[in-house]
């Protein structure tokens, strides 16, 4: 009769070997997947007008810099 668990502590023993054995079989996938196009990390200084402008929109202003360079390349 299964009564399910009533608190966190009543976890299952991981350490039992049917869930050793479980463990072991399972890949570990840790951190973020894979992007097909991965950004390359680079160091480049801007006037700081420039930075405090995307920066006063919020977050994501790396990504807006981006698009903006994007977009400057598609229009030259």
């Amino acid at each position: 009769m299964d009564v399910g668990w009533i608190a966190p502590d009543d976890a299952p023993d991981m350490s039992a070997p049917e869930w050793v054995a479980k463990l072991d079989r399972t890949e570990v996938r840790r951190g973020r997947p894979k992007a097909e196009a991965p950004k390359v990390s680079t160091t480049l200084r801007l006037d700081a007008d420039i930075i405090e402008r995307f920066r006063a929109d919020g977050p994501g202003w790396q990504s807006r810099i981006n698009a903006a360079l994007r977009d400057w390349l598609k229009a030259g």
